[in-house]
């Protein structure tokens, strides 16, 4: 959708020219739907623009559409602001970008050619040089994807983006790396430490981002910690062929082609293919955790046949009888489903964890309980949960781990009081989206050791959604640090005989299939 607004403006020294502000609306874009203003001069290739074809090759990075009459060099020395998602903002700078990390600036230098369309833009806010000196255009942005969070958003910097005229570009501002790629800019700080944020908010939005651009990209990121690019540096190897940059430590002045500042994001823990380049999928997603994790795991896998080895004589028949076993060992797991319990400690803990696991084998799982902590390797999570066919896990940011699950498995989460829609929202609807056989098991009153605390008839436990209105705080202390869950076995033993007898069927059909 374009909409046309008149627009005068006296260039000096000529007169009056009438421009246009075009407000392009890419609906059909990999950005999803977002608005952009451009002026351009009454009859220009630009002025009769639809939204069908204003898809300028730079823009394209984003997931722009198709190419149009308009020169993708005349918008070189240009800011672009997507604004319009309530979740995160997204500008772009083509041309002469170059650093400035001790303002905390992005400088793109604009052409003064005046064949170019940018000596139009250049024209319009003329007058406002005057006032400015030499900045053309100023934006701010802070490229983190929850700015409709403002606690959140404090802890994230502010970036100054600056158009300004390539004649004042002097000896102060010279290239120390010319880097002849984009550069995506992003931040690290918000809620990172949390395993559901670091994928809903950076990994999976940095997917979007940047996986059109097939690795040819540079990463500067904001607010940087050297934990986070230990843990997260196979994905991101998956994602650029290139080293990052820590912006605030790297006081050298780093040039660029193009900028894209911001991350783009659909929902919750999800990649939405309307609005992707090749209809590309949480699956593709999932192909390239796969891609980053697979090297590490086939070295833990000969770890562990080494360690196998090592336990036994070293014997001609020791050696055949450990492959016997071996063998043994794996006819009998085909036999066997496996489900894997993720393990909590302290608030919303299952406190008779080791009576479910009891449970579970005498229905017939093999049971692996899963203990991950902040120091656990992503690569041995990823092993454990993508070789399962169920996964219980209560509620929580270790929750979302189902990502690392193959499509058709069994994901049963324990719903703790109050956490019903958080459970749903950021945990149950993305897991369908995967494919994943999801089951939310909402626990009683009485599976909660609130019961022990509150009165039966007490809003805590009758009506938990009257106290969850009340607020984040009053849901943090009660219901996420403030109980435990011990499951009524009998109850949940339902639950796991139809993930069993699911999970059967589907390992003979895939047995025969062979």
């Amino acid at each position: 959708m374009v909409y046309y607004k008149r627009y005068q403006q006296r260039k000096k020294g000529e007169e009056d020219e009438e421009c246009q502000s075009i407000l392009m609306e890419f609906s059909n874009s990999g950005l999803g739907a977002h608005d952009m203003v451009v002026y351009a001069p009454l009859g220009s290739s630009i002025a009769n623009g639809t939204a069908s074809n204003l898809g300028f090759a730079w823009v394209s990075s984003l997931g722009g559409a198709q190419n149009s009459g308009l020169n993708p060099k005349d918008m070189f020395g240009t800011i672009l602001c997507d604004r319009s998602n309530f979740r995160s903002d997204v500008c772009i700078l083509k041309g002469n970008v170059r650093t400035h990390s001790g303002s905390s600036s992005i400088f793109v230098y604009r052409s003064r050619d005046k064949s170019n369309f940018t000596f139009y833009l250049s024209s319009i806010v003329e007058e406002n040089e005057e006032e400015n000196g030499e900045w053309l255009q100023h934006e701010k942005i802070k490229p983190y994807t929850r700015k409709w969070e403002p606690s959140t958003m404090a802890t994230v910097t502010e970036l100054d983006l600056i158009a300004k005229k390539d004649d004042t570009l002097g000896m102060q501002h010279q290239c120390d790396v010319q880097h002849d790629v984009p550069a995506v800019f992003f931040s690290t700080a918000g809620y990172t430490g949390n395993a559901y944020h670091e994928f809903n908010d950076g990994i999976i939005p940095l997917y979007i981002t940047s996986q059109e651009l097939r690795k040819k990209v540079v990463f500067v990121i904001l607010d940087f910690h050297d934990w986070w690019l230990m843990k997260y540096g196979d994905i991101l190897s998956q994602l650029s062929d290139y080293p990052v940059i820590d912006f605030s430590a790297d006081t050298r002045t780093h040039c660029f082609p193009e900028a894209i500042v911001g991350l783009r994001i659909h929902d919750e823990l999800t990649v939405d293919p309307s609005l992707m380049e090749g209809h590309r999928s949480i699956f593709d997603f999932q192909y390239l955790l796969d891609r980053a994790y697979r090297p590490r795991i086939i070295g833990l896998i000969n770890e562990q046949e080494a360690e196998e080895k090592l336990s036994v004589s070293v014997s001609p028949a020791s050696v055949g009888s450990l492959k016997i076993k071996k063998k043994l060992h794996e006819a009998h797991q085909l036999e066997r489903p496996k489900l894997v319990i993720v393990s909590r400690n302290g608030s919303r803990a299952i406190t008779n964890e080791d009576l479910l696991v009891e449970m579970a084998e005498q229905i017939g799982f093999e049971v692996e309980v899963l203990r991950p902590d902040s120091r656990t390797e992503l690569a041995k999570i990823y092993w454990v949960l993508n070789s399962s066919d169920v996964v219980i896990g209560v509620h929580g940011a270790a929750m979302t781990h189902f990502l690392f699950m193959r499509p058709g498995s069994v994901l049963i989460q324990v719903i703790p009081l109050g956490t019903s829609w958080a459970a749903e929202a950021y945990f149950g609807e993305p897991a369908r989206k995967l494919d994943l056989n999801y089951i939310g098991y909402k626990i009683l009153p009485t599976e909660s050791s609130l019961y022990d605390k509150y009165g039966k008839d007490d809003p805590v436990l009758k009506n938990p959604a009257s106290v969850t209105k009340k607020g984040w705080q009053h849901t943090k202390e009660i219901y996420l640090e403030g109980q435990t869950v011990r499951l009524h076995l009998t109850r949940f033993k339902k639950q796991l005989l139809g993930a069993y007898d699911y999970t059967t069927e589907r390992m003979t059909e895939h047995f025969e299939q062979q």
